[in-house]
C-alpha cells in the first residue's frame, strides 16, 4: 500500500510588520501544487531533504520567498509532491544544481526557472531527469524477515552518467523511512549488483516498542557522487 503524505508549506510575503494593529492584510488564498516528475512519475525522496527556490520578482526581496529567519522551508514531501500557499502574482520556480537525485534542466550551466503566473488555484508538475528509477518494487515478509525485490533502470547515459554506490532495504514502525529515519536497514554495494533487473534485499526488524504488527518498507538508491538518494514508493508490509 502506497502510502501518500500530503504537505502543505504555506509562504507569506513579510511586507511590514509594525505595532499597528488596526492594519490588516489579507491572508495568500491561491494554491500552487504538483509533484516533482520524470515523464508524469512522481519522484520518491527522502523527507525534508530537497528543497526548491520560490521567487517573486520586483517586491524588493532578493533572496527566495521562505528564506530569512523565522520563515518557512521549501522542500519536496517525500512522494515528490509540493504545495504552496500564495498570493496571486507572478513567480519564478528553480532547483539549484547538487540538489536532488536528478538533473534540473539548465541553460548555459546555469539552472533554468520555471515561469510561473498565477491567478487562482493551479496545478504544475515539474519535470527532472533522474540519475535511476526504482521499477516494480516489491515488498514481502516471512517472520520478522523483510525482503524487498527491484529493478533498476539507469536514465541517465550520456556524460552525465553516474554509476550506483549502493542500494538500500529500510523499514521502520512509521511512514518516514529512510537512511535518517529507520529501524533496520540492510546495504548492497553497487559493485555487487550482478542483474540490474534482479535485485534482491532482506533485513531483520527488531522488536518494537510498543508492539506492532506491522512495518513500513522502502529500497533507496545511493548515486555515486549524489548526496540525495532516490527511493520507491513507502510499502505497509504486516507480520
Amino acid at each position: 500500500m502506497k502510502i501518500n503524505i500530503h504537505y502543505i508549506i504555506i509562504i507569506a510575503f513579510v511586507a511590514v510588520l509594525t505595532s499597528c494593529k488596526k492594519d490588516n492584510y489579507d491572508a495568500p488564498s491561491s494554491l500552487l501544487n504538483g509533484k516533482i516528475v520524470y515523464k508524469g512519475e512522481a519522484i520518491q525522496l527522502e523527507y525534508n531533504q530537497v528543497p526548491f527556490e520560490v521567487y517573486q520578482p520586483g517586491f524588493g526581496k532578493v533572496g527566495p520567498i521562505g528564506s530569512g529567519n523565522n520563515q518557512a522551508s521549501t522542500f519536496f514531501a517525500p512522494e515528490g509532491t509540493y504545495s504552496l500557499l500564495l498570493f496571486d502574482g507572478d513567480y519564478k520556480i528553480v532547483v539549484r544544481p547538487g540538489q536532488g537525485p536528478f538533473i534540473w534542466k539548465q541553460t548555459g550551466g546555469k539552472a533554468d526557472t520555471v515561469l510561473v503566473s498565477l491567478r487562482g488555484n493551479q496545478t504544475l508538475d515539474l519535470e527532472v531527469t533522474p540519475y535511476y528509477m526504482v521499477r516494480t518494487p516489491a515488498m514481502a515478509v516471512s517472520g520478522r524477515v523483510v525482503t524487498g525485490t527491484f529493478k533498476l533502470e539507469k536514465i541517465v547515459t550520456d556524460v552525465n552518467a553516474k554509476d550506483v554506490e549502493r542500494v538500500s532495504l529500510y523499514t521502520n514502525k512509521t511512514m518516514f523511512v529512510s537512511k535518517a529515519d529507520n529501524n533496520a536497514v540492510i546495504d548492497m554495494a553497487g559493485s555487487a549488483i550482478t542483474d540490474m533487473n534482479n535485485i534482491k534485499l532482506s533485513v531483520t526488524v527488531p522488536a518494537i516498542v510498543p508492539a506492532q504488527n506491522y512495518v513500513y518498507a522502502r529500497i533507496g538508491v545511493k548515486v555515486a557522487g549524489v548526496e540525495d538518494m532516490i527511493f520507491s514508493p513507502v510499502t505497509k508490509v504486516t507480520f
